[in-house]
């Protein structure tokens, strides 16, 4: 197993060299802060986003929230992007009518979530192609609810590629309290990736979003199998490559910032099948944080944190409480 990892290494670093790039599309993701309309649902926890509710939410603050969104997915530029902290498709289409550059397609369900918020995927239909998509219940002890994961498969270049969009159970209630909540976002994350490596050992897959662990936390590293050494995938428990290492533990470099802490809470993570040179292959150093300045507080004793819409119930009209993150994707074909 360890010969395979370094030959899967090797052949990953020099893609270019050994393959003929043709194209790459750009894939995103970016948890959004709390997008919600401005109607009560009495089926969901949402009442303070609503008109009338503790927020003072009018149409002209979601109207800023979702131009300054619009102003973030201009940055991104991406071809496919995976949001969370969506309440539904309403809101959806609300953004893209901000940003027609790219009128995007939408892939969304709604999740049994108690606030309503909800994972989903925006594409660029004239670059990928949607087979089929559906959610995948996350299932908790004593019948908590979280966010579905959201599963899209689709073509790029004639190549399938597997999409995972993830918004793990978040450390609300204590981190010891919500650590098994989190490891069982990830084994039934697992057990998706193994069954569709099960079918095909080469699948081409992705897995992105808001994982409320760090990278070497036990649900990412054991029970997902993600690590952030090359070398190690292919070796026990590992079978992902997680591709957010240049971030980690960087000085306001992370996705995410919590008592002063730099976090890597939003994170890429890849197949095997994206790190070879046949088909679909990610580029090299091609994973970004979308850290333009004015997307992070520029002085304060918050200096260098994600320059958020909301802090509890005040309104500070910036962008989000995370950085969103891309990475490029190219097709190549062997000489």
């Amino acid at each position: 197993m360890k010969k395979l990892s370094v030959l899967i290494f090797v052949a990953w670093v020099s893609v270019v060299s050994v393959g003929i790039a043709r194209e790459a599309i750009t894939i995103a993701f970016w948890n959004v802060e709390n997008l919600f309309d401005l109607v009560d649902d009495p089926a969901k926890n949402d009442d303070e986003f609503a008109v009338g509710g503790r927020k003072n939410m009018t149409p002209e603050i979601l109207d800023l929230k979702l131009e300054h969104m619009a102003q973030v997915l201009a940055d991104l530029d991406a071809d496919i992007i995976g949001l969370c902290e969506v309440e539904n498709r309403l809101v959806l289409e609300m953004l893209n009518k901000r940003y027609p550059e790219r009128d995007y397609a939408i892939v969304h369900y709604d999740s049994p979530d108690s606030r309503g918020i909800d994972v989903a995927l925006l594409y660029d239909d004239s670059v990928f192609t949607v087979l089929d998509s559906r959610p995948i219940p996350v299932v908790l002890p004593d019948d908590k609810s979280t966010r579905d994961i959201l599963y899209v498969r689709g073509l790029y270049k004639g190549e399938e590629l597997h999409i995972f969009v993830n918004h793990w159970p978040s450390k609300w209630g204590g981190v010891e309290a919500t650590i098994p909540l989190r490891a069982q976002a990830a084994r039934t994350l697992r057990k998706e990736i193994e069954r569709v490596l099960s079918n095909d050992p080469k699948a081409e897959i992705i897995v992105i979003g808001d994982l409320n662990d760090e990278p070497t936390d036990p649900s990412v590293e054991r029970h997902l199998g993600a690590t952030m050494e090359r070398e190690k995938v292919g070796t026990e428990p590992y079978i992902l490559l997680n591709l957010m290492k240049p971030f980690y533990q960087k000085k306001n470099g992370g996705t995410y910032k919590y008592n002063n802490e730099d976090l890597v809470y939003d994170q890429i993570i890849v197949s095997p099948g994206l790190v070879d040179s046949s088909g679909l292959a990610v580029v090299p150093e091609s994973v970004h944080v979308a850290d333009n300045p004015k997307y992070r507080q520029a002085t304060g004793p918050y200096a260098g944190y994600p320059f958020r819409f909301w802090v509890r119930d005040k309104l500070l009209g910036g962008y989000s409480d995370h950085m969103a993150i891309s990475v490029r994707i190219v097709s190549v074909e062997k000489r």
